[in-house]
């Protein structure tokens, strides 16, 4: 109910010896995705030497050498998806030559490199299931679940103010059976959590992103 993937598309280029290689990675939710992203890819950048691409969605893993010698490209890529566990990301990299051969280990490197920094211009992100929770309760307990659950450290996503209050919940599923026996004991049991949301999310630089809802 979690994984490692990048948040956004991502590109970033790089030389070596006068080839040009342009890296680019997205997010993906399945195998159509990927192949329709490497076509257009294919289509905007007809003139290129080679499109190399690897991908990682769900538990399919693919790749491609696009030309260059076996083992040179695609697998380097892949190797740097693996060594960073991420999941549902698609990374393409294309190379323009420059008239001077790298040699296999000069191809590693710059295939390599390529995909690192396109997954560093896509932003590496956890997305992890998320409970969205309502906490209804008389104005007199508010300060006490406030501080009880700024203690514990979850995130209060609002409080409404009605005829009673109502603190909305930010939970993590694997924070979820701890968050309930908080509410419970700092309420002595008078506050009954309402779940209302279970969602895809992801802290990033300082707030929370949000994706689609989770059937788990």
């Amino acid at each position: 109910m979690h994984y490692t993937t990048v948040w956004q598309h991502g590109v970033d280029e790089h030389v070596e010896k006068k080839s040009r290689f342009i890296g680019q990675a997205w997010p993906i939710t399945s195998e159509e995705q990927a192949r329709a992203i490497i076509e257009q890819t294919r289509k905007e950048y007809w003139n290129a030497s080679h499109n190399v691409f690897t991908y990682r969605v769900g538990d399919v893993q693919r790749f491609t050498d696009d030309g260059e010698p076996s083992g040179t490209a695609g697998k380097p890529m892949l190797d740097v998806l693996l060594g960073r566990d991420l999941q549902n990301v698609l990374v393409i990299v294309t190379r323009y030559f420059g008239g001077t051969l790298l040699g296999t280990g000069g191809l590693v490197r710059a295939y390599t490199k390529g995909a690192q920094i396109a997954i560093e211009a896509a932003g590496v992100i956890e997305k992890a299931v998320y409970y969205r929770y309502d906490l209804p309760m008389e104005y007199t307990r508010l300060g006490k679940m406030q501080y009880a659950m700024g203690q514990a450290g979850y995130v209060t996503e609002d409080i409404l103010y009605a005829d009673n209050a109502t603190m909305k919940m930010l939970i993590r599923y694997d924070q979820d059976e701890k968050f309930l026996k908080t509410v419970m004991e700092a309420s002595d049991g008078r506050i009954v959590p309402q779940r209302r949301q279970t969602i895809w999310a992801a802290p990033l630089q300082g707030h929370y992103e949000f994706f689609e809802e989770a059937t788990v």
